[in-house]
């Protein structure tokens, strides 16, 4: 992601979220030494985009979203891959993320990926209110859940 593309993530940050990051999240993410925002582009059209972060030998997908026209064409898929090779890269054992629970199409999504449920962490969404599952993925093998918590 560079500065010209902070505009037009936003808006399909807004498009796909009802609590979305503010401008502010983005622009700072063009700063960060551990992680950062990439993106999917057809024809000079963004059509995606994740963010994640990089640290302690771990990776946490912060963010991820596609437009609504561009949906069901693999792309979070191919964001995804993105987001695994760079945390390969990094030597992370573990991916994280959060997801709403209501959110039944990123569960299956990341489910698909390797994705294990962890655990959930109550009241973490404002708007509207709910809990996010916290899921994980062991990039290197196995998952030992035992000893993640």
């Amino acid at each position: 992601m560079t500065i010209s593309d902070v505009d037009r993530i936003v808006l399909m940050e807004a498009e796909s979220f009802s609590d979305p990051w503010p401008k502010q999240a983005f622009t700072d993410e063009l700063g960060r030494r551990d992680g950062g925002v990439i993106i999917a582009e057809i024809d000079g059209i963004i059509t995606g985009y994740a963010a994640y972060i990089v640290c302690f030998g771990e990776a946490h997908l912060t963010n991820i979203a596609v437009t609504y026209r561009y949906r069901g064409k693999s792309i979070a898929k191919i964001l995804l891959n993105s987001i695994f090779e760079i945390a390969n890269k990094a030597d992370c054992e573990y991916i994280f993320l959060d997801v709403r629970p209501s959110n039944s199409a990123a569960i299956a999504l990341y489910r698909e990926f390797g994705f294990q449920e962890l655990y959930q962490r109550p009241n973490y969404y404002r708007m509207p209110p709910e809990d996010a599952i916290v899921m994980v993925k062991n990039l290197k093998g196995d998952i030992d859940t035992n000893g993640l918590v």
